[in-house]
């Protein structure tokens, strides 16, 4: 059985409750704090390659960062968006959830349920 890794971030309540869910499932997982462990940019477009998103279907437009860089008012590339988010983890929507060769955006949190 591949076991799940959680990309999250610990004061985020959604990836609080998806490791809750996990847990109770009886799975194996990992939790990988991508504050601590950052992304690579490969990485990233990796994940977001399995899950089928773009990085704008990731990006959390309400946070202060993307207000202050003018995401809004700017047209990026994907590769320039994934740098951003690499350099800034705050504009990453959480938590993403990988099993094998499947990653999902698990929002709502119950979406974690996919992979069990």
């Amino acid at each position: 059985m591949d076991k799940l890794t959680i990309y999250q971030k610990p004061t985020c309540s959604t990836c609080r409750e998806a490791i809750k869910l996990v847990a109770a499932s009886g799975q194996p997982y990992e939790a990988v704090n991508y504050y601590e462990t950052p992304f690579t940019k490969e990485a990233l477009k990796q994940l977001l390659t399995k899950a089928g998103l773009s990085a704008r279907d990731v990006l959390r437009t309400k946070e202060d960062i993307y207000k202050e860089l003018g995401l809004a008012k700017k047209s990026l590339t994907e590769d320039e968006l994934i740098g951003l988010m690499v350099a800034h983890p705050d504009l990453i929507q959480r938590p993403l959830v990988e099993k094998g060769s499947r990653v999902i955006l698990a929002r709502p949190a119950e979406a974690v349920k996919q992979l069990l």
